[in-house]
């Protein structure tokens, strides 16, 4: 885990989606968040305490790496994952909120594009060779300047909150949690399935809570105060 520290940041982007409008000012409580995406090694010891069937994919050779983010969850099961490993350790793990992951995706610094900067993604370390057929293991490149893995690729990231693509204007400027109620569940980052693999720091993506998708993964937080 790796604390992301409290402060105020420009969420969104005026060159965006209408869902990324307008830039509002947030500010988001210091929280710990995980390095990389949970991997099938990590969600293994999960189905195993749990007696669970392992979701689709689990044994196909594009997607079983031990090391490999763990595809194919639902919005539950991700949530499920928490709470499992919340009583198995004793502290409390929680899917991050929108707001959350792209304060922790910026690093800390206002106004780029992508987590690197405004450089297009096919700037990045070896971007022709990575993503064929499937996610890469996670950690393979240099983290963000808080230390995140894999931050806007690999895989889409479910977040906490409902999706609404009208939220920003009414969201309150204080840990916003999303609106109280929906039918899509929102997600972040990119994904190995697209054509471009990395996904801007402000892009919203979102499904319904119940489907799983071979590019849906998710990494976990917490609360300091939990």
């Amino acid at each position: 885990m790796v604390r992301v520290p409290e402060g105020w940041f420009g969420m969104g982007c005026e060159r965006g989606r209408d869902d990324e409008k307008p830039v509002h000012r947030v500010w988001v409580d210091a929280f710990e968040l995980a390095a990389y995406q949970v991997t099938n090694a990590e969600y293994g010891c999960f189905l195993a305490a749990m007696s669970c069937a392992p979701p689709p994919c689990w044994s196909d050779p594009n997607f079983h790496d031990p090391q490999m983010p763990v595809v194919a969850v639902s919005w539950h099961q991700a949530a499920d994952y928490c709470e499992w490993l919340s009583g198995a350790t004793g502290k409390r793990y929680r899917l991050p909120s929108e707001a959350e992951w792209e304060r922790a995706a910026r690093g800390g610094v206002e106004g780029f594009t992508y987590p690197w900067g405004d450089a297009p993604p096919e700037t990045v370390p070896d971007y022709g060779k990575r993503w064929k057929l499937g996610p890469e293991p996670v950690g393979q490149y240099p983290p963000n300047a808080y230390g995140l893995y894999n931050v806007g690729d690999n895989v889409h990231e479910w977040c906490a909150d409902w999706y609404d693509d009208g939220y920003y204007g009414r969201s309150p400027e204080r840990n916003p949690q999303g609106p109280k109620s929906g039918s899509r569940r929102a997600s972040r980052g990119g994904s190995w399935r697209h054509h471009i693999k990395v996904t801007p720091t402000a892009a919203r993506s979102s499904i319904p809570p119940e489907f799983q998708y071979a590019d849906y993964g998710f990494r976990i937080a917490r609360s300091l105060s939990a």
